[in-house]
């Protein structure tokens, strides 16, 4: 086996091979087509590649990983060597990634196929939209109220409401940046929607869709952006491990004979665990078992505590 860690910029990357005798060797690249087709030349099947992720590290891994027995992408976070250490060089960093690769050391990222990346990537973009829009929202309340105007929710629920908000009684310079405001705001809910129908179809080919569905309070949007973040469930040994994926676990201290658990470790994607929480405040409504459920331990812990141990249930 020969393992080669790369230490991966914009415009280039550096390369330590590490060979079975022992011997480093440094070599540099273009981050290029021409350079990354000279680098794949020298591998073959008995080579294992690690690599820090980076913006650029999904493609690296795409031009790459057909070429060798493994592709390893580390987390940084975990792997805190580099970032921490006192000598930093390229060429330092490339033969550092080799040791702890030849050594089965390097705490990776788990890495899914380029179709279900873009699927990621359209769910994130639907997110800042969405995000975006609310913060547009919450602009338009700010200023309504400097105006003694206390705005309602459903004020902002459709176009035609939002046409509405353009007739209160304000200043002409408010007027114009309402009338901007809401342009933009139509123009994200526009966009959303498109997402949204894209995010829906290309779910429909996801594994497992048919059974998620079924579960009261999880449709078409909330199925397909856990399905896609869970990927291929067979990586997680246990359900345990799975919640403590999407961050719904919380953090554990203990020394010597103390024991305290803290708040969740919120690790993770994000938008997966706001998901499922929110597919599990629809779900108490309608399902009498998740219900008694939330509201015992609502009772014991209050309702923020007892609506995560819920979505963990769930």
């Amino acid at each position: 086996m020969r393992y080669v860690g790369v230490d991966l910029h914009k415009t280039q990357f550096s390369v330590c091979w590490k060979e079975e005798d022992g011997s480093d060797k440094f070599e540099r690249y273009a981050m290029s087509a021409e350079g990354l087709r000279r680098f794949r030349e020298r591998l073959d099947g008995d080579t294992e590649v690690g690599v820090e992720a980076t913006a650029n590290s999904k493609y690296f891994y795409d031009q790459v990983v057909g070429s060798v027995k493994r592709v390893r992408i580390i987390n940084p976070f975990q792997f805190k060597i580099i970032s921490e250490s006192v000598k930093k060089t390229d060429r330092e960093d490339s033969r550092v990634i080799a040791e702890y690769l030849s050594k089965g050391l390097l705490p990776e990222v788990r890495v899914m196929e380029k179709e279900r990346r873009e699927l990621k990537s359209l769910i994130q973009t639907r997110d800042k939209l969405v995000k975006l829009r609310s913060s547009l929202k919450n602009k338009i309340h700010g200023i309504l109220l400097e105006h003694g105007i206390q705005s309602k929710r459903e004020m902002f629920s459709s176009q035609k409401a939002l046409q509405k908000v353009l007739e209160a009684p304000v200043s002409e310079t408010a007027r114009f940046e309402l009338e901007v405001i809401v342009k933009q705001i139509m123009g994200l809910t526009e966009g959303i929607k498109e997402l949204e129908g894209k995010i829906k179809d290309k779910g429909k080919g996801l594994k497992g869709q048919g059974n998620l569905q079924s579960i009261t309070g999880i449709g078409e949007l909330s199925s397909t952006i856990i399905l896609c973040t869970i990927g291929d469930i067979a990586d997680f040994e246990n359900k345990k491990k799975l919640a403590a994926y999407a961050g719904l676990v919380p953090r554990v201290y203990e020394s010597n004979e103390t024991v305290r658990h803290g708040r969740i470790t919120k690790r993770g994607d994000k938008i997966f665990r706001t998901t499922l929480v929110q597919v599990t405040l629809i779900a108490i409504k309608y399902n009498g078992y998740l219900r008694s459920f939330y509201d015992r331990l609502k009772r014991q812990k209050g309702s923020g505590k007892a609506i995560i141990a819920t979505a963990r249930k769930m």
